[in-house]
């Protein structure tokens, strides 16, 4: 084995020796897997453009809206105060992440990754399509500005360039909704100037990725591929490479791997899989179908490369399940259910009722002392709710700034009452009252806060 093979790891696969990098030209890929992979990178590309137009209870599917702490999630709204329950979702999702790394290997990367879904999928195939395949390509970018090459230059980046834009309208219609966005795209740019720069900044940073930065997202930026390391273990499945069987190399060695680096020459990030599990590889499966091609030519059976453990390869193990996964499919399945029950035993209506600010206590005439409240109701349910709020703690009324407590559904109601209570029910600087919200006369929500007095 030569000292280049032994010192593969020592660096990133794209730099060289003086910290240069080093321009993938990946073989484009085609095959069995391949074609599975396509597949389903449409699938997920449509999900991504459709969802900001899918709508539930005249809501959307899935709505991020940060600026009014405002979330959607498969039709159901989350407000600020349901943080944890958002909290649960976020935590299952990481853990399942987890679980699926540590039995299935990086099959996130290879087949569900936006980076690589877009950069696969769409960006190469352009590239394909206009600068032909990687010798071409290659050739291309070493040669001379020829009319040729600024005319497929052009043609190529300008697509991308408008590609980017329209993934960034996409995106940012997951943080706005589509009714928003076309509002947006019909006034005049003047008057949404910043959010423009914003798109068109963002549109940049898309751009810049998927032209030139590329496959560095995986091997250099990503923290997930550092994560195999503590995830992956000899019973996790991943892209391997059959050493028992396919070694020793060559055409005139017994083992069935020729030494063709057919495998190398279609990996979008330049790795040899035979060098084992590696950081830079996504599992994107190239290397396995082009691996079985030549197989087929020499009358050899395929899956030399192909998805399997460490166990399954030294040792024949075929199970994937160990005390490790099965402990964490344990937690996941406690903390799901966990965001399930508190998802539906959620209260209907969130009430909160604060003191206004920077206004004391006021001494009226009729012998009562009154504050100022602000209030804010948030409507969980797909029904129109008639609500009122009455003192329970105290004698005393209410005067509300409106005539009434009308909150629609998936609904914010924001208003200011004044609260008066009579001197002698008051004891204290400070009082302790409670509110009471009432739907038809039926008691929904109690709240307490501080009345303040001389």
């Amino acid at each position: 084995m030569s000292i280049t093979e032994l010192s593969f790891r020592d660096r990133p696969i794209n730099m060289d020796a003086k910290g240069s990098r080093k321009w993938v030209y990946a073989k484009k890929p085609s095959g069995k897997w391949y074609g599975r992979r396509t597949l389903f990178s449409w699938f997920l590309l449509l999900f991504w453009i459709a969802i900001p137009w899918i709508r539930v209870n005249e809501n959307p599917f899935i709505l991020l809206d940060i600026a009014n702490r405002k979330f959607i999630i498969f039709g159901a709204i989350f407000w600020a105060q349901d943080t944890f329950i958002l909290a649960l979702l976020m935590l299952s999702f990481v853990l399942f992440i987890v679980l699926f790394t540590v039995t299935f290997g990086r099959i996130w990367c290879g087949w569900a990754c936006p980076q690589t879904v877009f950069l696969e999928m769409i960006f190469r195939k352009i590239e394909y399509l206009i600068e032909g395949d990687y010798k071409k390509r290659y050739k291309l970018d070493q040669g001379p500005w020829t009319s040729e090459k600024v005319l497929k230059k052009t043609l190529k980046h300008g697509l991308f360039i408008f590609i980017a834009i329209a993934m960034t309208n996409v995106f940012l219609m997951w943080f706005t909704g589509s009714e928003r966005w076309l509002e947006l795209v019909r006034e005049p740019f003047r008057q949404n100037l910043s959010g423009f720069i914003v798109m068109i900044v963002v549109s940049g940073i898309f751009y810049w990725i998927y032209s030139f930065f590329r496959e560095q997202v995986c091997t250099m930026v990503c923290p997930y591929g550092r994560m195999q390391g503590v995830l992956l273990d000899s019973n996790s499945i991943a892209v391997s490479y059959d050493y028992k069987r396919g070694e020793p190399r060559g055409t005139k060695n017994e083992g069935d791997c020729i030494d063709c680096h057919q495998c190398v020459s279609v990996c979008p990030t330049g790795i040899d899989i035979r060098n084992g599990t590696q950081l830079e590889c996504i599992n994107c499966t190239a290397c396995i179908d082009q691996c079985n091609k030549i197989m087929h030519i020499t009358n050899k059976a395929p899956g030399l490369i192909r998805y399997a453990s460490e166990k399954t390869i030294k040792e024949g193990h075929t199970s994937v399940w160990n005390a490790r996964n099965r402990a964490y499919s344990v937690v996941l399945l406690v903390i799901f259910s966990f965001f399930i029950y508190t998802l539906v035993s959620r209260p209907v209506i969130e009430t909160t009722i604060l003191r206004t600010p920077g206004l004391l206590f006021q001494e009226n005439g009729d012998n009562t002392i009154s504050n100022v409240y602000n209030l804010t109701i948030v409507n969980k349910t797909h029904e129109e709710m008639p609500l009122e709020i009455r003192l329970l703690s105290h004698k005393g009324r209410i005067q509300m700034a409106g005539n009434s407590m009308i909150v629609k559904d998936q609904g914010r109601f924001e208003s200011t009452f004044i609260l008066f209570i009579p001197k002698e029910e008051l004891n204290s600087d400070k009082t302790e009252v409670e509110f009471g919200v009432f739907n038809n006369n039926e008691l929904i929500e109690t709240y307490k806060a501080t009345f303040v007095s001389p």
